[in-house]
């Protein structure tokens, strides 16, 4: 089955050049010049992926991704010309998964999007689907979390971090070593986007997220209830 990945970015020479790249991989690809057109385009159509550059005319990417965020969980790759630490924390705080910066290689962005698009949809064991936690459940298989019965929103990044957290219940777990099997080896972002996702995460739960222990040792650990 293709994937479909909606790609946002004002530049027409650049937008035709990632296009190309992505058709070759057989991804479907969805078009949008700005903002406002990546919105409508988001309301018609299903997309596994989106790409998203910051720096456009008349609505910039953040916005567009706050948007994006209040209705969806799509796996979200931010592009820009910026590559100051703050605008990557600003890009994680509003639930990207990804960033990449300019100038970049096409190759690599599709490369990016493929392993992005493999964690998401990897299942993650067949054995207890139903992981529960106090009025914390986490669906497996379903890939879905509800405290007390509600459905929470998470990221597939904050979906994943759960889960990494949930499978070394107890244990004291160091940023650098969140980072690099969550994130990947490759990434090469601040550590402090650990710390973003740890804040989410525990305030999108709400009480529930206290079973993610503060700073313990310069690091983290989920433990479960008795």
């Amino acid at each position: 089955m293709k994937r479909t990945i909606l790609l946002v970015e004002d530049d027409t020479l650049m937008r035709e050049f990632i296009t190309d790249y992505f058709k070759k991989e057989q991804w479907d690809v969805h078009e949008a010049e700005n903002g406002k057109v990546a919105l409508e385009l988001f309301e018609r159509v299903s997309v596994d992926l989106v790409v998203l550059d910051i720096m456009m005319p008349e609505m910039d990417g953040w916005s567009v991704c706050r948007r994006f965020r209040e209705k969806s969980d799509v796996p979200i790759i931010m592009i820009t010309a910026r590559a100051e630490d703050e605008d990557q924390l600003m890009g994680f705080e509003l639930g990207a998964d990804e960033y990449v910066t300019k100038p970049l290689s096409p190759r690599v962005l599709v490369a990016r999007a493929n392993a992005l698009m493999k964690r998401t949809e990897r299942t993650v064991g067949r054995e207890a689907e139903l992981l529960q936690y106090g009025e914390l459940s986490v669906n497996r298989e379903a890939h879905t979390v509800t405290v007390a019965g509600e459905l929470i929103n998470l990221s597939p990044k904050e979906y994943d971090l759960l889960l990494f957290l949930i499978k070394h219940d107890g244990k004291v777990l160091s940023r650098d070593y969140i980072l690099n099997v969550v994130w990947g080896y490759e990434y090469l972002g601040d550590l402090r986007t650990v710390d973003t996702h740890i804040k989410k995460l525990r305030a999108k739960l709400g009480d529930a997220g206290k079973l993610i222990a503060t700073v313990i040792r310069s690091g983290y650990r989920f433990e479960s209830e008795a």
